[in-house]
């Protein structure tokens, strides 16, 4: 495949990403073929209290696929870098965990979810915590500056996964921790299937066998990756055919922790 083609296929998945995003921000009670809100919130494992302490703006919209916090890497005081910060909610809980004498970084590529993440953070009353446009391939922050990097259901929309978690093991500190929940698969998906953007918007077709995305992180340069639970995401999915490819696939969430040496 030709460099241009490669550069093609990547922008569009981009798009896709975002066409779908954009539309869960600015219709957060629609009916989305993956779970979102609140009560997919509760299902992952978010405590009622965190929900309680940030707006509910942030959590409307919410579309992760598990709750990385169970990783238990944030202390009061640390940088965290929040990769695909969606809505806001990992951001604003990460904020609580810091506390203000830390700072959270949120990055997206999203600009309805930008916007909707910054006017949350607003909402909340807190200035330790903002909002910036980047990608995980291209974070636009400087070498080993952050003690934590958390994301939630977004390297699996990432084509060049290999380069996002070198990305990610570049900003982060000596020692730092790596707290994720993403989508992986028990079998690897079709060509074809991997050939449509729409598909990869779509949280299933991204995604890769588990025992790849875990290596790809061991490659990137991080000692002792654990996953610390799984769970079935699109069991909880309205859309009878989504349920059924994810079945089919053996799709998954993963929560898991890792140390940059």
């Amino acid at each position: 495949m030709s460099t241009t083609t490669t550069q093609l296929d990547k922008q569009e998945v981009e798009n896709a990403v975002q066409e779908m995003y954009d539309e869960v921000a600015a219709c957060p009670n629609k009916e989305f073929h993956f779970p979102t809100g609140r009560n997919s919130c509760l299902h992952l494992g978010y405590p009622e209290e965190e929900l309680n302490a940030i707006p509910a703006s942030a959590v409307e919209p919410f579309a992760g696929v598990g709750y990385p916090f169970l990783a238990e890497v944030i202390q009061p005081g640390d940088t965290v870098v929040d990769i695909g910060s969606g809505s806001g909610v990992d951001a604003l809980i990460s904020g609580i965990k810091t506390g203000p004498e830390g700072q959270v970084i949120g990055i997206d590529i999203t600009p309805a979810m930008i916007r909707k993440a910054r006017k949350n953070i607003e909402k909340a009353g807190v200035d330790h915590i903002r909002i910036i446009e980047g990608q995980a391939v291209d974070i636009p922050l400087d070498d080993a500056s952050a003690d934590v990097v958390t994301s939630n259901g977004v390297i699996n929309l990432v084509p060049d996964k290999e380069k996002a978690f070198k990305e990610i093991h570049r900003i982060l500190k000596p020692e730092g921790y790596l707290q994720i929940a993403d989508i992986v698969l028990s079998k690897p998906v079709s060509a074809e299937s991997k050939a449509d953007p729409q598909l990869w918007a779509e949280c299933i077709v991204g995604a890769e066998p588990v025992e790849v995305y875990l290596d790809m992180i061991r490659s990137a340069g991080f000692e002792n990756v654990t996953v610390i639970d799984r769970l079935d995401y699109f069991d909880r999915s309205s859309n009878e055919s989504t349920r059924k490819a994810a079945k089919g696939l053996g799709a998954h969430t993963i929560v898991l922790t890792g140390r940059k040496a």
